[in-house]
């Protein structure tokens, strides 16, 4: 296997034989602005964690085609996924604008998929006219090159109408089990189940839902003696004596869209982003603080967020499979009713824990890119007003993403630590497929 450092050196001669000028540090950062953009369209619509993911995943692979079907420089993946999308090549624009194409495809497949993608509209035409002020493109260039991102993102929009994703609504509705065991909807709003069939859903390097399922999760037994009981009392004595940074950690990697407060008889949302959208928010921190040209980092976002996608399809199969209570519903009723978590308990069960997961197979993926021992400054947090915080590693930071839930009072120990097990060896598996196919 080769090492981190070679991967991505490959990379980078794949896709720039030249330095990396200003045009490139601007390209690179505007990725990352319209990334944010997408986020900005799910927390207006509350977009759920495994279908935000799938939103990143579909949108970023509109860009990644654009650029292998106009300059074939980028490692060819797609006949490394789950099902080879077999796109039909498109013929490039004669004067090919590549930073304005490829952010074009992906707007257009985000403006296409998400329920208020409409409001995307207002970045291409940003782009538009950033494109034709700053670097001279003719009205001619740009329809040329708007045509091409168009089809483009026509074949990954009809590649993505195939994942099974259409069909949700149409299963029964999900109806909790009985039994003390089982999670149950929880405070303040008791919203039901989300997304319980969203293992269905196409993965895109996974062979299966179940390829990587975690052992089964600590038998449930209210047994003082038990191992259950000693990770709900965990949850219960963290809970009640939180340090001031262990409450910072928690509430920066909280990413829960469906927070609700109350004031008086109303209760207001909290506009979070998702766990996967704070990893693409670090994708893109790395790519800027490594100077990577635009093609490459569009890659590296393209990767995380399928990976992203995957490791949500894995979590969930397991949380659906298992259907663990909730650390709030035990200790509710058999420790301390008037108790309550740090963090408002997301709706679904849960083992394993989705931040675990993502976090933990995300960092295995960049890590790969950029290597290990990459330090940065994660200020994604910052627009939601909370400081930034600084990582020496991926791992670090995907580490305390995963404890972050225990100290919230949302996931017991277990559900964290094989949650890690669980996203690395996705990520794993999507590192094995990536050297395939720079190696082919």
């Amino acid at each position: 296997m080769r090492t981190s450092a070679m991967t991505l050196c490959l990379i980078l001669a794949i896709t720039v034989g030249s330095t990396f000028g200003q045009a490139q540090r601007d390209a690179t950062a505007k990725l990352r602005e319209n990334v944010f953009h997408l986020s900005e369209v799910m927390l207006h619509d509350g977009t759920n964690p495994p279908a935000a993911a799938r939103f990143y995943a579909y949108s970023l692979m509109g860009a990644y085609t654009a650029l292998l079907m106009a300059e074939d420089r980028l490692p060819d993946i797609l006949p490394r996924l789950h099902e080879n999308p077999q796109f039909t090549l498109v013929k490039k624009p004669k004067s090919f604008a590549q930073a304005f194409a490829a952010q074009y495809a992906m707007l257009e497949v985000g403006r296409r998929i998400m329920p208020s993608g409409r409001m995307l509209s207002e970045h291409q035409a940003n782009l538009i006219k950033e494109h034709r002020e700053a670097y001279g493109l003719t009205d001619r260039q740009i329809a040329q090159n708007v045509k091409f991102a168009v089809e483009v993102a026509d074949q990954v929009l009809a590649y993505a109408s195939k994942d099974g994703y259409g069909k949700l609504s149409t299963y029964t509705r999900y109806t909790p089990l009985k039994g003390e065991q089982y999670w149950y909807p929880t405070p303040p709003v008791f919203m039901e189940a989300v997304e319980p069939q969203w293992a269905t859903v196409r993965p895109f390097f996974l062979e299966s839902a179940e390829q990587f399922a975690p052992p089964p999760p600590t038998e449930y037994s209210m047994d003082t003696t038990s191992s259950f009981f000693r990770q709900a009392m965990e949850v219960y004595e963290t809970g009640k004596n939180l340090t001031e940074e262990q409450k910072l950690i928690a509430s920066f990697w909280d990413c829960n869209p469906f927070a609700v407060r109350f004031s008086g008889h109303m209760a207001i949302g909290l506009k979070k982003i998702s766990p996967g959208g704070h990893w693409m928010g670090i994708a893109g921190i790395a790519s800027i603080n490594a100077e990577l040209p635009l093609d490459s980092a569009v890659f590296v976002h393209t990767i995380v967020a399928m990976t992203l996608h995957d490791a949500f399809i894995s979590c969930w199969q397991e949380k659906y499979n298992s259907n663990r209570v909730r650390p709030e519903t035990v200790i509710n009723r058999h420790i301390d009713p008037d108790w309550r978590p740090l963090l408002q308990t997301p709706p679904f069960p849960e083992y394993t824990s989705g931040h675990s997961v993502a976090s933990a197979s995300a960092a295995v993926v960049l890590t790969h890119f950029f290597g290990d021992g990459f330090s940065f400054v994660d200020d994604t947090e910052v627009y939601f007003g909370l400081p930034e915080r600084k990582f020496d590693s991926f791992y670090q930071a995907s580490n305390e993403a995963a404890i972050s839930r225990l100290y919230g009072g949302i996931h017991y120990r277990d559900a964290c630590e094989l949650g890690v097990e669980q996203g690395r060896n996705v990520g794993n598996l999507v590192v094995r497929r990536l050297i395939e196919a720079i190696e082919e």
